[in-house]
C-alpha cells in the first residue's frame, strides 16, 4: 500500500511514540477491506510499539479501524482509506494515542476533559478536501482525552449508500449523536464552544475583566496580523478581537500572488500569521464577534456577541472579505445542498453528473477544469459577454470534450 519513501518518513514519526498503540480493524471480504489491511500491515511493521489485530464485531462500519491504548476502546476510528490530505490524521492519531503531546495549551486540554456527556461524532469527507482534516483531527484529539467522546471519519467514496441515505452535498459534515451539527472547517476552539456553553460565559468573563487596550484591532486576517504586528512593535498595549484567526484565508486552498512566498496554502499561511503575532505581546481573542462599537469621552466600546464588551483608547477595524455570494433565490435555502462553493472538497459528491459553474474568472474557470475531470458533465456560466480568466486557462476549458460555457447569461434564481 505504501511506497518506499513514506514508508520511511512513517517510521521517523513513530519513533516519537513512548507507549504502545493498538490498532484494532473491522473487514469484511471487499476490495476496500484489502486494501485497508495493507494499509495497517504497513503501520504495524513500523513500530514495534504498533499491535494489529482484527476484531469480530460486527456493530462497526466496515471497512474501519480504531486507534486504541491498550485495554482502551475509546480512540478514534476510521471508516475507509485515511489516505490523501487525511494520512496526516491517522499519524498524528497514533502518535497522541502513543504518548506523543498535542499541540494544544493545557487549558484546551483540561476543558475537553471537563466536558459533561456522552458525545458521538461522524464526519463524513472526501480525500481530496482540504479543510476536512482539520475537523477530523481536532474531533480525533477530543475523543483521545475524554473517553465519554467518540469520532469516526467517513470516507464519503467509501460508503456512498450513506452519503445519498444523510444527503451529504457537501465536506466535512459532521453529526453529533445521529443529528447534523455542522458543516465545513471548524477549529477546536470552535467545536468546543459549540459544545460546551459554559466554557463561551467563562470566556466572556475573562473578556469583561481585561483593562483598557491602547490600540484594539477588530479582525484577524492578514490586514489585522500586520496592524497587530506594527503596533506591538511600538511597545502599546495591544489587543486583537477575531471571530477567526486567519479570516477567509483559511478557506483558501492555493495562494500565489503573496509577493516573496511563489506559492502556499491558506491554513498554512493564517498558522504563519499567528506564530508571527504570537511572538510579540499580542493579546488575541479569537472567536470573538463585535457586534458593536460605542463611543465615549475618553475610551472607545467593542460589544461583543458573547455578551462581554473591550474598550481602548484607539480601533481598527479590519473586518476584511467574504466569499462574494450571487444573491439570487435559493442560495442560501440550497447551500450544502448542491450549492457547494469548493470544487476540491466537494467534488467528488458529485461524481458522474451534471453540475453547472457560475463564473467566468479565474477561479469559475478553474473550479470547471477541475471538475470536468470528475463529474458527467460541466456547465459554465458567466454574465459578461466573454470570460474573464487568463488565456491559458480558457484554452484549457475548451479543449475539454464535457463542458459547455454559455457567456451574456445572467443567473436570476
Amino acid at each position: 500500500m505504501l511506497d518506499a519513501s513514506t514508508k520511511a518518513q512513517l517510521k521517523s514519526y513513530l519513533e516519537r511514540a513512548t507507549q504502545p498503540i493498538e490498532i484494532v480493524a473491522s473487514l469484511d471480504d471487499s476490495k476496500a477491506s484489502g486494501e485497508m489491511l495493507s494499509l495497517l500491515k504497513d503501520v504495524a511493521e513500523s513500530s514495534p510499539l504498533v499491535k494489529l489485530t482484527e476484531s469480530r464485531d460486527d456493530s462497526h462500519r466496515k471497512p474501519s479501524f480504531s486507534v486504541n491504548r491498550p485495554s482502551e476502546n475509546h480512540g478514534p476510528r476510521f471508516a475507509g482509506l485515511p489516505m490523501g490530505h487525511e494520512f496526516t490524521s491517522l499519524i498524528l492519531a497514533l502518535l497522541q494515542i502513543g504518548g506523543y503531546p498535542p499541540k494544544v495549551e493545557q487549558a484546551v486540554l483540561d476543558q475537553i476533559k471537563a466536558l459533561d456527556g456522552d458525545f458521538e461524532f461522524e464526519i463524513y469527507v472526501s480525500l481530496t478536501c482540504h479543510n476536512c482534516p482539520d475537523v477530523v483531527q481536532a474531533l480525533n484529539l477530543m475523543a483521545i482525552q475524554n473517553p465519554r467522546i467518540r469520532t469516526t471519519m467517513i470516507e464519503g467514496g467509501t460508503f456512498q449508500d450513506e452519503v445519498k441515505e444523510r444527503q451529504i452535498m457537501a465536506v466535512p459534515t459532521v453529526f453529533l449523536n445521529g443529528t447534523e451539527f455542522g458543516q465545513g472547517r471548524m477549529s477546536l476552539e470552535e467545536i468546543l464552544a459549540k459544545i460546551d456553553t459554559s466554557g463561551v460565559e467563562r470566556e466572556a468573563k475573562k473578556i469583561d475583566a481585561k483593562d483598557p487596550f491602547d490600540v484594539l484591532i477588530v479582525g484577524g486576517g492578514p490586514a489585522g496580523a500586520a496592524a497587530a504586528v506594527y503596533a506591538a512593535r511600538k511597545g502599546i498595549r495591544t489587543g486583537v478581537a477575531s471571530e477567526r484567526f486567519g479570516g477567509q484565508v483559511l478557506d483558501t486552498l492555493g495562494i500565489e500572488n503573496f509577493i516573496s512566498i511563489k506559492e502556499t496554502e491558506g491554513p498554512k499561511f493564517a498558522h504563519a500569521l499567528e506564530e508571527h503575532v504570537r511572538d510579540y505581546d499580542v493579546d488575541i481573542m479569537n472567536l470573538q464577534r463585535a457586534k458593536a462599537l460605542v463611543p465615549g469621552k475618553d475610551l472607545i466600546e467593542v460589544q461583543l456577541e458573547s455578551g462581554a464588551a473591550l474598550k481602548s483608547k484607539s480601533i481598527i477595524i479590519s473586518t476584511g472579505a467574504r466569499w462574494r455570494n450571487i444573491n439570487v433565490p435559493g442560495e442560501h435555502e440550497f447551500k450544502n445542498k448542491g450549492v457547494a462553493y469548493c470544487p476540491h472538497c466537494d467534488g467528488p459528491l458529485f461524481k458522474g453528473k451534471r453540475v453547472a459553474v457560475i463564473g467566468g474568472g479565474n477561479s469559475g474557470v478553474e473550479a470547471a477544469i477541475d471538475l470536468a475531470g470528475i463529474v458527467g458533465h460541466v456547465t459554465l456560466i458567466e454574465f459578461d459577454t466573454a470570460l474573464r480568466a487568463d488565456a491559458v486557462l480558457q484554452r484549457k476549458l475548451k479543449s475539454l470534450a464535457n463542458v459547455d460555457v454559455f457567456t451574456n447569461a445572467q443567473t436570476t434564481e
